[in-house]
């Protein structure tokens, strides 16, 4: 088989660690990060695709897809991190049982989305994937997380009757195929792209399909928050780059739509994230503004499809640098809301959050300008100075972010995180600056761009940031109440659903038999088959084997 067995061992190992915690049940949980070890070594190791017919007709895993195997690559390094860290975070707490099997299925399903090459995988691990991550949200218990599990919940169930819907209407236009390769030579229509767009953009969280986010990340424990927003978001953004044609004349009309959309949902989460008082929430809107970033990636491939190859580089590189960064910082605010930590791991913790504002020579510095790069040839050249004031954006987001997280820790230095916590957390802070060096994809990007100038593009909007977040620190600036508790729709509609389910507006039919009547017809119908039940049922059988043979003609 070539080593093609190992694409089967991705999704399945999480499998085998929920039976290995029903076996031996608590004594399994410090073992459970294996599980994604055959995913980390699928993505270093290169093989040929596995194909499994005796599932049903189509299903093929893994291939040597270069955004594929980054994404995987990232997803398993940040699961593993995460879940190093949650063995030790989350020790003594009740209920582990049943947030580790929650954590393990959306393993799983989110592996098994990445690996798969046929709708109907990628829909299977989609769907494990969002049901599960209920689980996670709603763990810690209490209203809060209750409210924020059920619209996740409802909007979770939502977007996949709707990615359903389009992934059904697709492959009819295959002709039954639901094969990836074969959609990218397909025309598009309407009706299908708004509901994949829909589908999987509510699990990918950009503007305005994002009113989850920011409740569902402060409800959830922080390693949960981390591979939510680093990992499990950007399968929308996968789903939508496999299901969607590269090029078609539909995407290429709507691309400067999407485009504009992309960028208010850039400034419009880093807006919303600079008022409110919560570190968890703040990092939750700057993952609803990186969102914007790739929402407009995206918009550009289908403008320019002959710059295919390098956007794909680009979104794959946004995508690792993301999920990587962002982990980091999830896991920073779980550990600074339980102690005081020393003056050295907020240098650690600086690099990720800078990179995400852009610092040159950082995975995000790279990334940001080979999206430049691929910007200044397209139609959209006079757009990017708007690409710096959104980094502003996100600079001033990740430094707020900073500050609540330093303002959270407790007053006293108390007991310092355990090595458990503190070697997984290092190792992710320290990538965005590490993986330019190591990995190829970033390393070519960043020898390309050591100009001064191209330092100073990405330095400026980072020194602006942090002078008016020292401004503002200095002057003593509050947000205003009447922003910091700004009004939320969607909880309102969901709170209103809960009601209407338990309160129907219709009153429940109660039906009242007449039993004397019914008696008559059943004592009338025994009577009729008195003696010739027999003769009756020999005819009936032979009634129904003639209209058998003659359908068949």
């Amino acid at each position: 088989m070539n080593g093609t067995w190992l694409w089967l061992l991705v999704p399945l190992a999480p499998l085998l660690g929920c039976l290995a915690l029903a076996i031996w049940r608590e004594r399994a949980i410090g073992g459970l990060w294996l599980c994604c070890l055959p995913a980390l070594a699928a993505a270093l190791w290169p093989m040929p695709e596995l194909f499994l017919p005796w599932i049903w007709e189509g299903v093929r895993w893994g291939g040597e897809d270069p955004l594929g195997r980054a994404w995987l690559g990232f997803s398993a390094l940040l699961w593993g991190c995460a879940g190093i860290f949650a063995v030790s975070s989350m020790a003594g707490q009740a209920h582990l049982l049943r947030f580790w099997t929650c954590w393990l299925l959306a393993l799983s399903g989110n592996l098994l989305l990445i690996i798969a090459a046929d709708a109907m995988s990628f829909y299977l691990g989609f769907s494990l994937m969002s049901l599960s991550a209920y689980g996670l949200i709603v763990h810690n218990g209490g209203p809060g997380p209750r409210r924020a599990g059920r619209l996740y919940l409802q909007l979770a169930i939502l977007g996949e009757m709707l990615l359903l819907a389009g992934l059904l209407l697709r492959a009819h236009d295959a002709g039954g195929s639901f094969d990836f390769f074969g959609w990218q030579a397909l025309p598009l229509d309407g009706l299908t792209l708004a509901l994949l767009m829909i589908g999987l953009g509510l699990k990918a969280g950009f503007w305005p399909l994002h009113v989850w986010l920011p409740q569902a990340h402060p409800a959830a424990p922080a390693p949960a928050s981390a591979v939510l927003s680093g990992a499990m978001i950007k399968a929308g953004v996968l789903g939508l780059w496999r299901c969607l044609p590269e090029t078609d004349p539909l995407l290429e009309s709507l691309s400067g739509p999407l485009l504009l959309m992309g960028m208010f949902g850039a400034f419009y989460g880093a807006l919303l994230g600079l008022c409110n008082p919560r570190s968890k929430a703040v990092l939750a809107y700057s993952s609803v503004s990186q969102m914007g970033w790739f929402v407009m990636i995206l918009a550009l491939i289908w403008r320019h499809p002959d710059q295919l190859g390098v956007l794909a580089a680009v979104l794959m590189l946004f995508g690792v640098h993301h999920g990587l960064a962002k982990g980091a910082l999830f896991l920073a605010a779980g550990m600074s809301h339980e102690s005081r930590l020393p003056w050295y791991a907020w240098l650690l913790l600086a690099m990720p959050a800078l990179a995400l504002a852009g610092l040159p020579l950082s995975s995000g510095g790279v990334a940001k300008e080979a999206l430049k790069e691929a910007w200044y040839g397209g139609e959209f050249a006079l757009w990017i100075p708007i690409l710096g004031i959104a980094s502003v954006g996100t600079a001033l987001l990740v430094l707020r972010a900073l500050w609540l997280m330093y303002q959270d820790q407790p007053p006293a230095p108390g007991r310092r995180p355990p090595l458990a916590q503190w070697a997984p957390w290092a190792l992710l802070s320290l990538l965005p600056l590490a993986m330019p060096w190591l990995w190829p994809a970033l390393r070519t990007p960043m020898m390309e761009h050591l100009a001064p100038a191209d330092f100073w593009g990405l330095l400026w909007p980072l020194l602006l940031g942090l002078a008016l977040a020292v401004l503002v620190i200095r002057r003593g600036w509050r947000v205003p109440p009447r922003l910091a508790q700004l009004p939320q729709p969607a909880l309102r509609l969901s709170l209103g659903t809960r009601w209407l389910v338990l309160h129907p507006p219709l009153a429940e039919l109660q039906p009242q038999p007449d039993r004397q009547r019914w008696r008559r017809r059943e004592r009338a119908w025994n009577r009729l088959w008195r003696g010739n039940a027999l003769n009756l049922s020999i005819w009936l059988i032979a009634l129904l084997l003639w209209l058998g043979w003659a359908w068949r003609f």
